[in-house]
């Protein structure tokens, strides 16, 4: 699948919920944001009906986010069913992994590949201070889990300010050379404004080489992060929606005023 700049769009991102344990202060206001109904979110049925659609239109590559994926009930019959399908070659997943060590078996048994793992600072206050509560430890019980049962490779995705050579990204990259880790450093973003920036270590906001479609978890089909425009794959259908977003990927993001962090999976 090319889109009018001949980019190979090949890599399909699933958001399979908008809800998180972790009220991080770059992603999700502290009292939370608007949540969608039971009865928007997709079921698993639907969401592997687009990704089989995807793959015939040469998606090779998937990724779970959120939200956080955990959190959604069932996950793991998630991945088993879209590990099944024939022409995904890369299945992985973001999470902040909290609630990894009890999943990371469970989700390498039913077919995931690999994982990325949030992680911005080893300082444990700092990180509960970030995240509004989270536990630190729980982040690192969820790395081992994920090594143990071997989801590799598994990526640290570090949100900086600045630069890597910020404190707290010097430490989270010394914790990755120790552990065998691989880290992306991702400049803090804002859709509203349309700020953002290159991983470092990573392809994400790489405008001229970006491969992506992205699935919400209420149905819409975005052909870019920084964009507004959405295709909803209820009143469209799968194809043409599919279709739609390859056909209308602008060159390069904007910004967007229609979503947050919390339902687009960044």
């Amino acid at each position: 699948m090319l889109d009018n700049y001949n980019r190979k769009l090949n890599y399909l991102r699933i958001s399979v919920t908008d809800r998180c344990n972790l009220r991080c202060t770059y992603c999700m206001p502290e009292g939370g944001v608007p949540l969608l109904l039971h009865k928007d979110i997709l079921t698993f049925e639907e969401i592997k009906a687009v990704a089989e659609e995807a793959v015939t239109m040469g998606v090779d590559k998937v990724r779970i986010t959120g939200g956080e994926p955990l959190v959604r009930k069932g996950i793991t019959i998630l991945i088993e069913m879209l590990a099944s399908i024939k022409g995904i070659k890369d299945l992985s997943m973001t999470t902040n992994g909290i609630l990894l060590e009890d999943f990371a078996s469970e989700l390498k048994n039913k077919g995931l590949n690999r994982i990325n793992i949030s992680l911005d600072t080893m300082d444990a206050e700092k990180f509960k201070k970030i995240t509004r509560g989270g536990d630190i430890e729980k982040v690192k019980a969820g790395i081992i889990a994920a090594r143990k049962v071997g989801l590799f490779p598994i990526k640290i995705n570090c949100v900086i300010n600045d630069s890597k050579e910020e404190n707290d990204a010097r430490e989270v990259n010394v914790f990755c050379e120790q552990n065998g880790l691989e880290v992306r450093f991702i400049h803090q973003m804002n859709l509203k404004t349309g700020h953002f920036a290159i991983v470092e270590g990573g392809d994400g906001g790489d405008c001229e080489n970006c491969n992506r479609l992205r699935l919400t978890a209420d149905g819409k089909i975005k052909p870019c992060l920084f964009n507004n425009l959405e295709f909803d794959i209820r009143k469209m259908g799968i194809s043409e929606a599919l279709q739609a977003a390859a056909n209308q990927k602008p060159k390069c993001g904007s910004f967007n005023g229609i979503n947050n962090f919390n339902n687009i999976g960044g």
